[in-house]
């Protein structure tokens, strides 16, 4: 593989170009009217200028000087800022004066991934609307919620700054509909805008049907053993696809990383559906991103995919040779074990089977800021589902012990529980009857099985069980011959 001088020849022929480009004041494309900067941490604000020339920074009461280096890379760190509602101006200052207005200050989130995270409020080609679609856009007047899309493109090598975008825009219905903004993007930021009354400004990376390897840097794969050998390839003047490993995170958010945020959303894994390894995947893409964006374990919080009948024949479908479940469990797997990521579960927000992108996109975009609301902003706020956490056998009976029954479990649809299968010595699963015997547990059984050995959960490609907590939660499909933790 030539990866590595490939990468280098162009990441020098790009900056070389860029630099004698740049001789004038200029700032990346994520710089711009309208924005939001985090508050309560360091905000990194660079760009280029001739090189050695004197640069000032100035916003908020701040003045930060700096000299642009012998490549014209100049930055400088804004101290900590207080949220505020009032427009603002950030003026940068060298040879001459770059001016953007109508700034706030507040929570700043990414969210990225494939087609469900991409998928907007209103019409999208070969998709149905979100619920509620006309309604929502109609009400969708928030001008201190503010929304940047980074359109699709592909590069062997990191760029510098963005390519294709749209700016930074105020939001409401016709900005909205017209960029196609990510509706479980819009939803989770509206909740966290109105829910902690400050300004919040979300930016857009994703890309339908996409692999999780694109959006991954390199710095990722080597933090994990087992990829570290992960390369781009050297395609020469053959087209890029996307599915090769960094080009989309290398055009796409290399040249956004350091822009000041709070955390960043993932909803994305229906393209990586039969691997054994997606846990290892997430492990790379998150610690990569948190890496190179150098503000810490940054809060990662994403969606675990749902039901969907990949399999259209299902008259001799298994469920022990169904790939979706394992994903469901690798996914639950990578929320307990990166540190300060979390999951929810959408096993109950599809009312088509056959159609990929679920319509309730509310609903996600709901459960993605009770996680942010209780994790990140410490409210007392229940966010998470019920898990399995241990297994105990009585007689014939198998005893689930759950994690998260906030309020106890309950059958949604006050129903005989759903969805739960066991298996005998023989290893043959069977479906079985199941009933909550407490506020955390359930006693599973089936005629015919004795001492049972283990117990299935929604393992099924189409399964929507009924198992919920007290605080309205799906529980998370589970095998408990699979751990979760390893």
């Amino acid at each position: 593989m030539k990866f590595i001088c490939l990468c280098l020849g162009l990441v020098a022929a790009i900056g070389s170009a860029q630099i004698s480009a740049r001789a004038d004041l200029t700032l990346p494309a994520i710089f711009g009217d309208n924005m939001v900067l985090q508050q309560h941490m360091p905000v990194p604000v660079w760009g280029w200028a001739a090189p050695g020339a004197a640069v000032t920074v100035k916003f908020a009461g701040q003045s930060k000087s700096t000299r642009a280096g012998a490549d014209g890379k100049w930055l400088v760190k804004l101290g900590k800022l207080k949220a505020s509602f009032t427009p603002q101006s950030l003026v940068i200052e060298s040879a001459d004066t770059k001016t953007f207005t109508n700034i706030l200050v507040g929570e700043v989130w990414l969210a990225s991934g494939q087609s469900n995270m991409e998928k907007p409020i209103g019409k999208q080609p070969g998709q149905k609307p979100t619920i509620n679609a006309e309604q929502e856009l109609a009400a969708a007047n928030y001008p201190s919620l503010r929304i940047f899309l980074i359109e699709k493109k592909l590069s062997a090598a990191p760029l510098t700054d963005l390519q294709k975008f749209q700016g930074w825009q105020e939001c409401n219905s016709n900005a909205l509909d017209t960029t196609h903004f990510s509706a479980a993007a819009y939803f989770f930021g509206r909740e966290i805008h109105t829910n902690l009354n400050v300004p919040v400004g979300l930016i857009e990376s994703s890309w339908g049907g996409t692999r999780i390897e694109p959006w991954t840097p390199p710095a990722g794969f080597q933090s994990v053993p087992s990829l570290a050998k992960t390369r781009t390839p050297d395609f020469g003047t053959n087209k890029i696809p996307n599915t090769a490993p960094t080009v989309l995170y290398n055009a796409m958010i290399a040249p956004i990383t350091g822009f000041a945020l709070r955390g960043a959303l993932w909803y994305q894994g229906e393209s990586n559906r039969s691997d054994t390894n997606y846990d290892a995947k997430m492990s790379a893409l998150v610690g990569g991103w948190r890496k190179l964006w150098h503000e810490g374990n940054f809060p990662f919080y994403f969606v675990q995919i749902a039901p969907f009948k990949y399999i259209k024949d299902l008259t001799n479908y298994s469920a022990d040779t169904d790939p979706l479940p394992l994903l469901w469990v690798q996914q639950s797997r990578a929320a307990r074990q990166i540190k300060k990521c979390g999951m929810i579960v959408t096993t109950d927000l599809v009312d088509d089977l056959s159609d990929i992108h679920p319509r309730d996109k509310a609903t996600v975009g709901h459960r993605l800021a009770r996680l942010a609301l209780a994790e990140t902003y410490d409210q007392e706020v229940p966010s998470k589902s019920p898990a399995f956490e241990k297994l105990k056998i009585a007689g014939n009976n198998a005893v689930v012990e759950f994690e998260h029954a906030h309020g106890g479990l309950i059958s949604k649809d006050g129903q005989p529980l759903t969805w739960f299968t066991i298996a005998g010595a023989d290893g043959k699963f069977v479906p079985a009857e199941a009933k909550i015997t407490g506020q955390e547990t359930v006693e599973v059984s089936a005629a015919g099985v004795a001492k049972p050995v283990a117990v299935r959960f929604a393992w099924n490609q189409i399964a929507q069980p009924n198992l919920f907590n007290g605080a309205g939660l799906p529980a998370e499909p589970f095998s408990t011959q699979v751990p979760v933790q390893r």
